[in-house]
């Protein structure tokens, strides 16, 4: 009997952004409420067809198939449960019951159990792949932070229930193929939804251990979560005309939610104090086994401890270290601005009046005067979010020069596209999020996309292909799109702009 490891995959497959999550059924007196979590939205069918088409192409060759970040939506999962997670956990807190768990282990273990009893058949068709002999590489992106729990990953390879426990392999933030193609889910560039180290992902916060959230994702969790009307995963949702945000008013806030403007200010406090506070608190570090770690990380992601010290170096800076940058994608600087400009009017006007026989009146004169500084500045302010691209673009020389490869894919944005900068050959694979421009989930947005990597001579191809169930097709090299955006950082709304390309976007 051969002791020999198997042959090295040779063709490989990368998919992210699947954004797997638990169901729910919106209510019979609102039935647009968080809508795209029905369960007849589902994508385990296609999924399991599109490991099939995988088998196809790869001609029964050995392959890996790459799930590269934000596989399982955790802060999507707004349930409870009616008693604590585990034995010895604190009970569940009013404000979970609002916006969903807290990202401690047991909590996170709970979520996930949620979400595969629900995906039974995807969970299926990714065990039967790998007991063929093929691999699963799952990254984690920021949606998916919290299976950086030891006690999250147990439970998926229990429910994989693999016969080679080998064929799954989970990697923090990277990983390299076949030594000549970096995969990242792209967070790490994005200094909203980066995780500050992922070696060391946990915090402690009121005595017990959590997962570091970025400010994106408690942004998302806190608005989407108590917002229902709009796809989070879905940035055209939020376009309207202005006779179209009138009829939706009228349709549903009016009638549902005629608090929104409330439910939005406190959830958006809630996710400033928590981004901010989370931010700046130190990580849980054991630093006698730091070397260990890092040798381990580079291991799974089949590189160097030097390529991974060096890879997490290039992450963007977060954004929490910069509070009034967080307050302006919440849209709270305005909101303060127009505070202060009210404030300063009655002021203003009440001090007069101890001098004068002023009409209150005059308040709303004052306002008028302070009122122009606080709309230019709001006219001008553009949402750092549509940067995150040009961030991509300017890094990608770099980052293949440190990974040593010459191809670099990524998810995150969902937005599909085939490009190449200063000669690295760049894809991003769309995503597979139950993403929907109307409300009524029948107009699917964006790309199903992958990306097929094989053996072309004595190198590799890439490919970017698009999935349309049961087959796929070549997706042709998409233009840069730039729109000026005004952002809750994951519920945006985005206005179009005069094309223009600044130099620093074109390679």
């Amino acid at each position: 009997m051969s002791l020999d490891p198997p042959a090295p995959p040779t063709h490989t497959f990368v998919v992210s952004d699947l954004h797997i999550a638990d169901s729910e059924q919106p209510p019979a007196t609102n039935p647009l409420w968080r809508r795209y979590k029905m369960r007849e939205l589902f994508i385990d069918g296609t999924f399991a067809r599109f490991l099939d088409h995988c088998r196809a192409l790869s001609g029964g060759a050995r392959a890996e198939l790459i799930l590269n970040g934000d596989i399982f939506d955790f802060d999507c999962v707004l349930a409870t449960p009616p008693l604590p997670p585990a034995p010895g956990c604190p009970p569940v807190s009013w404000f979970e019951r609002l916006r969903g768990l807290h990202p401690e282990q047991a909590r996170s273990v709970w979520k996930l159990r949620r979400i595969l009893d629900e995906h039974g058949p995807l969970i299926d068709a990714l065990r039967a792949w790998a007991d063929e002999g093929h691999d699963i590489v799952l990254l984690i992106g920021n949606h998916d932070l919290e299976m950086h729990w030891p006690a999250v990953q147990d439970l998926l390879r229990e429910r994989l229930g693999l016969a080679r426990p080998e064929a799954l392999r989970i990697c923090e933030f990277y990983y390299i193929s076949r030594e000549d193609t970096l995969i990242t889910h792209g967070n790490q560039l994005d200094p909203y939804c980066l995780c500050h180290d992922p070696l060391h992902p946990f915090i402690e916060k009121r005595g017990r251990p959590r997962v570091r959230m970025p400010f994106g994702d408690l942004a998302g969790k806190y608005l989407s979560n108590g917002i229902g009307w709009f796809n989070p995963h879905v940035e055209a949702s939020f376009v309207k005309s202005f006779g179209e945000w009138v009829v939706f008013f009228y349709r549903h806030v009016v009638r549902h939610q005629p608090f929104i403007l409330w439910t939005w200010l406190w959830s958006s406090l809630a996710a400033l104090v928590d981004s901010l506070g989370d931010g700046f608190r130190p990580a849980l570090k054991e630093p006698l086994t730091l070397e260990r770690r890092v040798v381990a990380a580079a291991e799974r992601a089949r590189s160097t401890p030097a390529t991974w010290r060096a890879l997490h170096e290039l992450s963007a800076h977060p954004a929490v270290f910069r509070p009034w940058k967080v307050m302006r994608e919440l849209w709270l600087d305005r909101a303060l601005l127009l505070s202060l400009a009210v404030f300063g009017s009655v002021q203003l006007i009440g001090t007069l009046r101890l001098f004068s026989e002023l009409s209150s009146w005059w308040v709303v004169g004052a306002l008028m005067v302070l009122l122009p500084p606080v709309f230019f500045y709001a006219a001008r302010v553009d949402s750092d979010v549509a940067e995150v691209s040009g961030i991509i673009r300017q890094r990608l020389p770099i980052l293949a020069r440190v990974a040593g490869v010459r191809r670099v894919v990524m998810g995150h944005t969902h937005g599909a596209r085939f490009d190449r900068v200063a000669g690295i050959e760049y894809a991003n694979t769309g995503h597979w999020a139950p993403g929907y421009v109307d409300m009524e989930c029948t107009q699917r947005h964006g790309t199903r996309g992958f990306v097929w990597l094989r053996p072309d001579g004595a190198a590799r191809r890439m490919e970017l292909r698009s999935w349309e169930d049961p087959g796929s097709s070549p997706v042709p090299p998409t233009q840069v799109e730039l729109r000026r955006s005004w952002s809750l950082r994951g519920l945006k709304l985005r206005l179009p702009r005069r094309p223009r390309l600044p130099t620093r976007l074109i390679s």
